[in-house]
């Protein structure tokens, strides 16, 4: 984490609550203002190195990958609270004092900081996906494509009971990572992707199923490279998103969005369901020509946006197109020359 880089100011949340904020993130690829910016926004326990060594998303971002580091500016915020910076000052105990969109205007501040007026595209899964939304409704002229992969503009009430069991296991469990851990894992999966793995396999050696071994394993290996206060924000944060923030009608939001907004939903998702992917689709494609959305086909549930590379990369391979980056250094070589 050596090439991690910070900004710092004071940010005071919707409910009035003045913080100090230490954003982390990581550049890839092209230098910035050389190429067009991808904002990759990462899910709940995930962080900014999306490629390389312990790279989440080397399969989709890289040299000749479909985010093409050859050809991009990919940049990747952490979000505030997530322990990654391993600076326990950094870590937010008062997480209910925030929300989605209180991440989303910390990101935009960033922004505003980093001079990054445009993002030629705003990508991420789950968490990050909501994000993406929350930052297009702030800034709707921000985003040329905006790319929420298994995810959604809101926090359903399944999603958010879920999430409440969550924070009761974390403020209550005497291992609250572990046990927080493997309830979320059975989530992110679904019936048919543990029969596939597992078919009621006894693990021997343990003598306890090879699926009890599995939900064990998760979970130790989180306790062993998260902090609990970094688990409690970042689930606080999957529990709030809402553009519309509780007050708006969903269409007078969304149509307001300039952005192309391609949906990846996936097909067995138990946390944002396809079901409402594709309602939200329908909305809006009553008032916006530029949206268009497609599904994973897995057993593998929500996670699939982690294990279906090669579908997710059909799925994207149209908003990463090389002659966009050619204009977009064009114009810049034509406007440097009249400064």
């Amino acid at each position: 984490m050596s090439d991690l880089k910070s900004i710092s100011f004071k940010y005071t949340t919707k409910n009035g609550k003045t913080n100090p904020i230490n954003l982390s993130y990581q550049l890839f690829g092209q230098k910035l203002h050389e190429a067009p910016v991808v904002l990759v926004n990462h899910a709940l326990t995930g962080n900014s190195t999306v490629i390389g060594n312990d790279g989440w998303w080397n399969e989709i971002i890289g040299d000749g990958k479909v985010i093409d580091t050859n050809l991009y500016t990919v940049l990747a915020f952490n979000i505030p609270g997530n322990g990654y910076d391993q600076k326990t000052e950094n870590l937010i105990e008062n997480y209910k004092d925030f929300t989605a969109r209180d991440i989303a205007e910390i990101f935009a501040i960033s922004l505003d900081h980093l001079k990054i007026t445009h993002l030629f595209a705003a990508i991420g899964g789950s968490v990050g996906g909501g994000l993406a939304w929350e930052l297009a409704a702030l800034k709707p002229t921000l985003i040329e494509h905006l790319i929420p992969v298994a995810s959604d503009w809101k926090s359903t009430d399944w999603l958010i009971a879920n999430c409440h069991i969550q924070d009761r296991i974390l403020n209550n469990s005497s291992e609250p990572l572990v046990d927080a851990r493997m309830h979320a894992m059975s989530l992110y999966r679904t019936p048919e992707s543990f029969k596939e793995k597992f078919d009621r396999v006894l693990q021997k050696d343990e003598d306890i199923f090879a699926v009890e071994s599995w939900l064990n394993y998760h979970g130790k290996t989180l306790n062993d490279r998260f902090q609990l206060a970094a688990y409690k924000m970042m689930n606080q944060v999957l529990k709030t998103i809402d553009i519309t923030q509780g007050k708006e009608n969903f269409i007078e939001v969304a149509s307001k969005i300039k952005s192309n907004i391609h949906i990846i939903t996936i097909n067995t998702d138990l946390f944002f369901k396809a079901d409402e992917n594709w309602a939200t689709y329908v909305d809006l494609k009553t008032h916006k020509d530029n949206v268009t959305i497609s599904e994973i086909q897995s057993i593998h549930g929500h996670d699939a946006f982690l294990i279906e590379f090669k579908q997710l990369e059909s799925h994207i391979s149209h908003c990463f197109q090389t002659s966009k980056c050619g204009r977009f250094k064009l114009l810049n070589q034509i406007n440097f020359s009249k400064i």
